[in-house]
């Protein structure tokens, strides 16, 4: 399978991704393939195979993803069930791109969960090959995680059960099935699962329609409208705002609350509203202590975070622009007056304490490239699934080590911790960034870069993962495995 499909890419940008917008179609040109000289990329793809497409900004309205509705709600559980299909999606003016989904979307349909509600989904799988889903940011049962080897055949169906007994969070569910995971987020398989909580409702937070989850990623596009997958990740400049290039959103003048997504499998977001303020409410697990005003947002793959919005600071008529780094993602249009009862109170929610570590452990991401091709490791080592490489007794509290070991100038990581959260203690030495702020479960590792991160796995026993979610690294190996024990 991995002979197959023969991943490329070490993906050793920041931020490198931008959206080409008034271009017309172009070849893009064949970068150098050496990878001592072109740390982006590993392997011999076909050179020329991506275009840059022609699109008018700003001529077609964002949708936002529906939600799904139970198939059943009974005995104090909503029951849903979702196809896992090849499907098109309209993501250039004019053309269909074959795409793989869950319920026939590019964005799957949303589940909207609650607090202390369990949710059982059965997926059915239509596609050809294996798929599998993972519930990212979920605190699940290990045979409901979406382990790499656990999958679904061709034909059959899996029921997933998700207890949500976490705070309130933007999650996202996506495939994780070893070596194909890469490439299946990347052609659609990929969505939202927001938990509500009843906790929040005195906060008095957006809700509604002015709760809108944006879903950021990018692609590259053949000459047909296709997704090019076998590529350098750097190629991938066009950028999707729910599955739309430049799309705009028509806003009241009033407060609204945004989920932010990245699901690139390689890509740091920078965004922001040309110098306007937006406020940072919550990061991947739930809410923040308090709003932190910023005016400009780091996003690596697989991060979320919440922010407010308040337009009723603009006249009508105005148009602000969500940009990343200089080039420009979304616009918002404030096209009518509102009354707002919504609220941004100054405390949020507290972090939990930390409890005393009990045990320090190291965890290194690096590439092997002795080989006939590059190789993820671990702690020196590439992903064995029949291999633990951590045992952890239930309800400890560990603090981990995360360091980028990788030699080859330019390559970045983002660690993904499966199964629970972590507070980052130390970046590079110092403190946090902005970025690293509230509990997490993904975290950036830039070049040379260390993480200090401290854990508790208080919820399930079992076996799961933490790796690299670049997830093209993910899918060369760059993965190891820990038992939750009693």
């Amino acid at each position: 399978m991995l002979n197959r499909r023969r991943l490329l890419v070490l993906g050793a940008t920041l931020g490198g991704a931008t959206a080409l917008p008034f271009t017309r179609l172009i070849p893009v040109d064949a970068e150098d393939r050496d990878p001592i000289h072109n740390p982006h990329r590993i392997g011999q793809p076909a050179a020329g195979t991506g275009v840059r497409p022609t699109v008018t900004a700003f001529t077609e309205q964002m949708p936002v993803p529906p939600v799904l509705q139970p198939v059943q709600s009974a005995s104090g559980v909503d029951v849903y069930k979702i196809a896992i299909q090849a499907s098109t999606a309209e993501l250039l003016p004019g053309l269909k791109t074959p795409v793989l989904t869950y319920g026939g979307s590019l964005v799957g349909p949303t589940i909207r969960a609650r607090t202390g509600r369990p949710v059982k989904v059965t997926y059915v799988n239509q596609l050809t090959e294996q798929a599998n889903v993972h519930l990212h940011g979920g605190h699940v049962p290990a045979a409901s995680d979406g382990h790499p080897m656990d999958v679904i055949q061709p034909g059959q169906s899996r029921v997933y059960d998700y207890p949500n007994r976490q705070q309130g969070a933007t999650l996202w569910y996506h495939d994780h099935s070893h070596h194909t995971e890469a490439e299946h987020v990347y052609r659609g398989l990929h969505g939202f699962y927001l938990i509500d909580d009843p906790a929040e409702n005195r906060l008095a937070l957006p809700q509604g329609k002015y709760d809108v989850p944006i879903m950021l990623r990018d692609a590259q596009f053949d000459q047909d409208g296709g997704l090019v997958f076998f590529d350098d990740p750097a190629n991938r400049t066009t950028i999707l705002a729910n599955g739309k290039i430049q799309p705009y959103f028509p806003v009241a003048a009033r407060k609204y609350r945004f989920r932010l997504l990245n699901a690139a499998n390689e890509h740091v977001f920078r965004l922001n509203l040309g110098g306007k303020e937006m406020v940072q409410i919550a990061s991947d697990s739930g809410l923040l202590p308090a709003p932190v005003p910023l005016t400009e947002l780091v996003l690596s793959s697989a991060e979320r975070a919440e922010i407010v919005i308040d337009f009723a600071r603009y006249p009508v008529g105005t148009k602000l622009v969500l940009s990343n780094g200089s080039d420009p993602v979304l616009r918002f249009d404030v096209v009518r007056p509102a009354i707002d009862l919504s609220r941004l109170p100054g405390t949020l929610r507290p972090l939990p304490a930390l409890p005393a570590a009990t045990i320090e452990r190291d965890v290194a991401m690096s590439f092997d490239l002795a080989g006939t091709g590059p190789v993820g490791l671990v702690n020196g080592k590439p992903y064995d699934p029949n291999r633990i490489d951590f045992q952890i007794k239930r309800g400890t509290t560990e603090i981990w080590n995360i360091t980028n070991a990788d030699t080859i100038p330019g390559v970045q990581h983002t660690f993904h911790l499966h199964m629970t959260n972590f507070r980052v203690l130390e970046r590079d030495g110092g403190k946090p960034l902005p970025q690293d702020a509230g509990l997490k479960d993904t975290v950036h590792v830039s070049e040379n870069g260390k993480m200090r991160v401290q854990a508790t796995f208080a919820d399930h026993l079992g076996t799961y993962v933490y790796h690299c979610h670049f997830l093209e690294h993910s899918s060369l190996g760059m993965m190891a495995q820990m038992e939750i024990v009693p």
